[in-house]
């Protein structure tokens, strides 16, 4: 089948190197412009360009849809179908009507839950144990398009949005593939969505950084878990300002101590009492200035003021 992808990110470039080593023909690859990065802002590829051209796929980085040009060099590829994964943008409507087989999206939750821009992330933060990817025909409103298959996957206690969403990557890359295979064999479902069940994944910010040790335990060790890598979770505990979160344990430790009281600091971490009377444990930090690091190695060459009874 010939395909036009669309995406930007590591989560996109595995669906994009899954249609390329599936034997299917990927007449080009748009992805959003490249963009400055780190401290010197020099221009960088997405992971989806370097794939594509590591290939010899077509590259297009149009910086919008909207425009009559943009929409005919796409028309001109003459795609069968076009896959579309963390694209990053909308697709018009005379865009999605290019290609005869229709438009799909991978999309990493299931739908109808978590429709939006941070699905991954939204699930930790929620709470949730088990998430998906979804295979959509791709429609007008946001992620509410028709299902033609999905597979579930447990999230687990100690994973966060990172690791999470490597392994969702995989997952749709996986079922993108059994999703064209049965569009070319012709057995390919469609179920509406329940748009009464749906939910929404806005895009992060950095207000949800701050911790509020007056939540619980187990919701606080969710933030964490659900803001790496960015923007993370960041409490300031110490005499040196801001630490960012990237690790913590519940134990089931009790305390009486009021919210934010620091409880013990040493090699299980710094434990810290949260609003339910339990004390979560950081395990992985980084300090303003720092590098990042276990808390145990913090520790080693600074104090951390621990409340004493």
């Amino acid at each position: 089948m010939r395909v036009l992808f669309m995406g930007t990110p590591d989560f996109a470039a595995a669906s994009l190197r899954a249609l390329a080593e599936g034997g299917h023909t990927v007449c080009g690859a748009v992805t959003q412009p490249d963009k400055p990065k780190n401290r010197g802002h020099k221009l960088a590829f997405s992971p989806v360009k370097e794939y594509a051209l590591s290939k010899g796929i077509p590259v297009f980085q149009p910086p919008t849809l909207r425009n009559a040009g943009a929409v005919e060099e796409l028309r001109s590829m003459k795609p069968d179908l076009i896959v579309v994964a963390a694209y990053g943008k909308l697709l018009p409507e005379d865009v999605l009507g290019i290609p005869p087989w229709g438009s799909l999206n991978v999309h990493a939750s299931l739908l109808p839950k978590y429709r939006g821009a941070a699905p991954i992330n939204q699930a930790i933060l929620d709470g949730e144990t088990e998430t998906g990817v979804t295979m959509m025909y791709m429609a007008k409103e946001l992620d509410a398009g028709d299902i033609l298959l999905q597979r579930s996957t447990p999230i687990g206690d100690q994973e966060d949005a990172a690791a999470l969403t490597a392994r969702l990557a995989s997952l749709g890359a996986e079922a993108l593939l059994e999703a064209v295979a049965s569009l070319e064999q012709g057995t390919a479902s469609r179920t509406p969505q329940d748009g009464g069940k749906a939910t929404y994944a806005p895009m992060l910010s950095r207000e949800l950084s701050p911790v509020d040790w007056t939540r619980s335990a187990h919701a606080i060790h969710c933030q964490i878990r659900g803001l790496i890598p960015w923007p993370c979770a960041c409490a300031a505990l110490t005499e040196g300002g801001t630490m960012k979160l990237y690790g913590a344990k519940e134990t089931g430790e009790e305390t009486n101590l009021s919210p934010g009281t620091v409880t013990a600091a040493g090699k299980q971490g710094i434990g810290v009492a949260c609003g339910d009377g339990k004390v979560l444990y950081l395990t992985e930090i980084q300090v303003q200035g720092g590098r990042r690091m276990s808390a145990g190695a913090y520790l080693l060459g600074h104090d951390v003021p621990v409340f004493v009874v």
